[in-house]
């Protein structure tokens, strides 16, 4: 329950975790799991040109780069749009319920510390902002219709950034550690 305060201007710094704040982690981590499995599954958008009509899921977008000749973009954002961040969603899940068991559970401490290497290669947020203006740029030469995807990758966004500032690793390492 102990906090850091600044010492010029009081304002808190840190604030110690509880158990309650890892459990809202968990249930923000699992609505993102969710979320993402409607964003990978439905299109992104819908695109209309000169009488045709054409829509796309991400993973229909990667393949489409790949078969065009553009493997090292289409490794680069199936990596960083896909595979990352439905590994470090699957591995906080796996952290938590170790925790919410109150053991250690098989493959804890590692999987956390696989969590805490790879979220600068989760680029979900840098996804949505690229496809935000692509999309406004797109107005003026096609007409864009948004599809349920791209509004369950805004809300997964949220739920991402809100289930991180939610888990305290700190917290999450000390009952490992008590569990030993």
């Amino acid at each position: 329950g102990g906090e850091a305060r600044c010492t010029r201007c009081g304002a808190r710094i840190y604030r110690r975790g509880s158990v309650d704040a890892n459990q809202r982690a968990l249930a923000l981590t699992i609505a993102a799991c969710i979320l993402f499995l409607v964003a990978n599954a439905f299109p992104i958008v819908g695109l209309e040109m000169q009488g045709k009509h054409t829509s796309a899921t991400l993973v229909g977008a990667v393949m489409g780069m790949w078969d065009d000749g553009a493997r090292a973009v289409a490794t680069l954002v199936f990596v960083t749009t896909i595979l990352v961040p439905a590994a470090e969603l699957v591995g906080v899940i796996w952290v938590l319920l170790a925790l919410r068991r109150g053991n250690r559970g098989w493959g804890a401490v590692p999987m956390l510390h696989f969590i805490e290497s790879v979220k600068p290669w989760g680029m979900v947020e840098v996804f949505v902002l690229g496809l935000l203006v692509a999309l406004v740029k797109l107005t003026h030469v096609a007409s864009v219709q948004p599809g349920a995807a791209l509004f369950a990758f805004g809300a997964l966004m949220m739920l991402i950034a809100a289930g991180a500032a939610s888990f305290d690793a700190d917290a999450a390492w000390e009952q490992l550690e008590a569990g030993r």
